[in-house]
């Protein structure tokens, strides 16, 4: 019953949020298109519930054809060593695409900053891909560092928001994430995806 009122609930804002956020998206589209050349959107594979790959989509941030060599390297460091990628006033960041901030374009660091870099993945809820709450999407490069009990996040589709963006959010550890999100599908419930959606402005307008 839990999943079925989820899927519905996930199902019609998605839809509602799809066109109540058009002329947003057209703006944020336009702004990508002035300020460097690309495309509007940057759409990569990542691990889904079950461990199905799907195409995630999100607005382009960094600057087209940015190498993904030092982004695999600085998140094995970032697994296997809980090395952070940098260290800001408030502590150290484990976010593997901050790596190079001259990849960043200007207003990807807006984008980033507010978190509406990843309103495109309305659309992967609306299509059934993700939910509006659930564990982060988990790269390909990142599952492969994964042990048996870590891949128990795939049980149930990722989200735009979760347990663990609005508590430590990028300062924290991979493994630490993943904590966080195994939590999160131990303790599955409406009553918690509402406080957790209720939660997610919050953290985005202060960059927890």
């Amino acid at each position: 019953m839990y999943r079925a009122c989820k899927r519905a609930f996930d199902f019609v804002l998605s839809g509602f949020l799809l066109v109540l956020l058009t002329p947003v998206w057209l703006v944020i589209a336009l702004l990508i298109k002035l300020d460097s050349k690309g495309p509007v959107f940057y759409v990569h594979s990542v691990v889904g519930r079950h461990g199905i790959e799907f195409p995630m989509y999100k607005f382009r941030s960094m600057l087209p054809n940015s190498r993904r060599d030092d982004h695999t390297a600085d998140l094995e460091r970032n697994f296997l060593t809980r090395e952070p990628t940098a260290v800001d006033g408030k502590g150290p960041i484990f976010k593997t695409a901050l790596t190079d901030q001259s990849r960043i374009t200007r207003v990807g660091r807006f984008l980033r900053r507010s978190s509406l870099d990843e309103l495109p993945q309305v659309w992967n809820v609306f299509r059934g891909d993700m939910s509006f709450v659930g564990p982060r999407p988990s790269l390909p490069d990142e599952v492969r560092l994964y042990n048996e009990q870590q891949k128990g996040r795939f049980a149930v589709r990722p989200g735009i928001t979760g347990l663990y963006q609005v508590t430590a959010r990028n300062r924290v550890p991979i493994e630490d994430m993943i904590r966080l999100d195994l939590e999160y599908v131990s303790r599955q419930s409406l009553w918690l995806d509402v406080k957790i959606l209720l939660k997610t402005p919050v953290a985005m307008a202060s960059g927890v």
